[in-house]
């Protein structure tokens, strides 16, 4: 699952490749929780094993992509 952060007042974002079995549910909570108050931080784990960390008080938003990782590229129609 990916996730893309909008970080205010950039027009950068971050993205997040999460491991092959990261449960959507707990991702959400933890995005919940996080952005209850500025005063937190949201920690994610990238599929390397990496922590990465946004305050709270940065992210613009956040986009949760789908579960199965399905990235479609090219013109064809479906």
């Amino acid at each position: 699952m990916d996730v893309r952060i909008g970080v205010v007042q950039t027009t950068k974002e971050i993205d997040i490749e999460l491991a092959a079995g990261t449960d959507r549910a707990e991702i959400r909570a933890a995005i919940d929780a996080a952005l209850a108050d500025d005063d937190n931080v949201l920690w994610l784990t990238d599929r390397s094993g990496r922590d990465i960390a946004v305050p709270a008080s940065k992210i613009a938003y956040i986009e949760l992509g789908s579960p199965d990782n399905e990235r479609r590229i090219g013109f064809g129609a479906s």
